[in-house]
């Protein structure tokens, strides 16, 4: 009797078992969002630690130089004045400011085996194509899975329109064609809440003010001219001369750097660096300054590539009336709407300030508050709570 009571104990049964399976399973389902949360924060973390990296970077090169980097070095001296040469002159070399602070973030080599006297992408010169191809792990955000590591398809030369970057490329010494690659960076300088759309999408992007016309009563500006941070404005939005940079950055180098004395609200109001995407924009290559800006003028958080790219549509680089103009759909990683800053950490992005530090936005920020933040020397008045 007693020998057949122990058998009759020796083992679990099957509802004993599914029970057991199903009390794990319940616990990894609740361990796993915190698994997740925990790793998120460390990626946010090294996301943020990036920046400041970028933003003590620039404050070293307006300490050293006495003014923040251009947006894009023109070919001065090619037009007249020289304030207005084309960026895309054969003696512009057209580096946007990632490449002109790599000194200050130890970068170097790369700085030295470019020649910042021509275009990069002008000549055939295997020094220069290895700095192109370098890629900088402080300037990619590890909780941007899409970015290819820091390099992606060349859309010149893959015809890619959902994924790939376009940009002016370097040819290949080894093999004579341009580059297949493309490098990219999460992190893009500030033009602020200068316009992003404006007569670029035809009137203005559906939040901004209309670039020749005056807010509702009562409703704030946003976005004012030039376009991009860049010197032009009314009346027919592209005349020389009439826009002011609100931001630190002008993308075509049309405007004077700014120094810290010209930041009037204050560095600690006003953003230098934020987020990107690549895989949201047709634009994000490292070196090349169509590439390294974004604004204020477009909502934190906006997904510029709810439209899928069709070739020969509006929404492509083949469909020859695209490219950020007025025919390009808002939502269309080819139009003006991918100028805005966004990330892919939960509810915003994180943010440089000119005073280095590093600050994290809400996606539900009020717009008439970014804008402010935006701009360096706008007189508005934001208070601390207020984001």
């Amino acid at each position: 009797m007693s020998i057949r009571r122990r058998r009759s104990h020796s083992a679990f049964t099957l509802i004993e078992l599914l029970v057991v399976i199903a009390i794990i399973a319940v616990l990894i389902a609740l361990l796993l969002p915190a698994v997740q949360a925990a790793r998120e924060a460390a990626r946010r973390a090294q996301c943020t630690n990036n920046l400041k990296q970028v933003g003590l970077a620039l404050a070293n090169y307006q300490d050293q130089f006495g003014s923040y980097p251009p947006g894009g070095i023109t070919a001065t001296g090619i037009t007249s004045p020289t304030e207005f040469a084309n960026p895309w002159d054969s003696g512009a070399n057209q580096l946007c400011f990632r490449a002109m602070i790599l000194p200050q973030m130890e970068g170097n080599a790369a700085y030295n085996a470019m020649n910042l006297s021509i275009n990069p992408t002008a000549v055939n010169n295997g020094a220069q194509y290895t700095a192109w191809n370098t890629v900088f792990s402080s300037w990619l955000c590890p909780s941007d899975g899409k970015n290819g590591n820091g390099r992606v398809s060349n859309g010149y030369s893959s015809g890619d329109e959902t994924t790939a970057n376009w940009g002016p490329s370097p040819i290949n010494p080894a093999t004579g064609k341009v580059s297949d690659t493309m490098p990219v960076s999460n992190y893009a300088g500030s033009f602020g809440d200068n316009y992003c759309g404006g007569i670029l999408a035809g009137t203005n992007l559906p939040w901004e003010t209309p670039y020749n016309g005056s807010p509702a009563v009562g409703q704030p500006r946003i976005g004012w001219n030039g376009y991009w941070g860049t010197s032009f404005g009314p009346p027919d939005g592209f005349t020389k001369g009439v826009g002011t940079m609100r931001g630190f950055f002008d993308y075509r180098g049309t405007q004077k750097t700014p120094n810290i004395a010209s930041v009037t609200d204050g560095t600690s109001n006003s953003i230098i660096v934020g987020e990107v995407l690549p895989s949201n924009a047709a634009d994000c290559n490292f070196w090349m300054q169509n590439g390294g800006y974004a604004g204020t003028t477009v909502p934190l958080g906006f997904n510029s590539n709810v439209i899928r790219p069709i070739p020969g549509s509006t929404c492509s680089a083949t469909g020859g009336t695209s490219w950020q103009n007025a025919s390009a759909p808002v939502g269309c990683r080819f139009g003006a709407s991918a100028k805005g800053f966004v990330s892919l950490h939960p509810g915003g992005s994180n943010f440089s300030f000119a005073d280095g530090s590093v600050r994290f936005l809400k996606n539900s920020i009020n717009m008439a508050t970014y804008c402010a933040l935006g701009s360096k020397a706008g007189g508005e008045v934001v208070s601390s709570d207020a984001y």
